[in-house]
């Protein structure tokens, strides 16, 4: 379990693909190996991935075919930075919102409005993930939890404060880039619910009693 509060960038030491998967190694920031075992999870770019192999600040991950496709995980290259977040433990504070780190695809930089101390971004999400980012909601993007600000015909605003600006990735981000994104599961299960239930009811889909 993650909560969408990023701790820091790692950096892309090493990528090797053996067909169906790759292994990436990633330099973790300062501190953030400390106690880290294999069979650990850790976030990488919100995409929650098992260390195999860990060396002083180096981590090495298998990511496999699935990750690939879902993921921006496929498109990294060595030199390249990354939102690092450490699984929750029991008793940790939850700054943002609960994360599985199971990336559900991703959207699509579209829109990029930086003020003198803040930025806005505007992403376009693809159609399956359209009806669970709704207006002052959470979504995580790259592993960072956000709230949405506006919605609107598939593409949801974004507006980052100074200190997410330092702490992650998404500032340096431009038009064209994608990012990895997963929903709220509360909203996407009561969202579920809901078309679940109309389309057992077709006459509460046109306002009337139900029989």
């Amino acid at each position: 379990m993650f909560t969408g509060i990023v701790q820091g960038l790692g950096i892309v030491q090493d990528i090797v693909d053996h067909g169906d998967f790759r292994k990436l190694t990633i330099r973790l920031p300062p501190g953030r190996a400390e106690g880290l075992v294999p069979g650990a999870s850790v976030a990488i770019a919100g995409t929650c991935l098992t260390a195999v192999q860990i060396a002083g600040h180096d981590v090495v991950f298998d990511v496999i075919d699935e990750t690939l496709r879902l993921t921006t995980l496929g498109a990294l290259r060595a030199g390249d930075a990354v939102n690092i977040e450490r699984a929750a433990t029991f008793g940790s504070e939850i700054g943002g919102h609960v994360l599985s780190g199971h990336v559900m695809g991703t959207a699509e930089l579209v829109e990029r409005h930086p003020s003198e101390r803040n930025l806005a971004l505007v992403l376009r999400l693809p159609e399956p993930l359209r009806p669970y980012v709704l207006a002052k909601g959470y979504v995580a993007v790259d592993g960072c939890s956000l709230t949405v600000g506006t919605v609107d015909d598939g593409r949801f605003s974004l507006h980052l404060i100074p200190e997410t600006l330092r702490l992650t990735t998404l500032g340096d981000r431009q038009l064209g880039d994608r990012f990895n994104i997963e929903v709220d599961a509360m909203t996407q299960a009561v969202v579920d619910t809901v078309h679940r239930v109309l389309a057992a009811n077709p006459a509460l889909q046109a306002g009337g009693p139900s029989v």
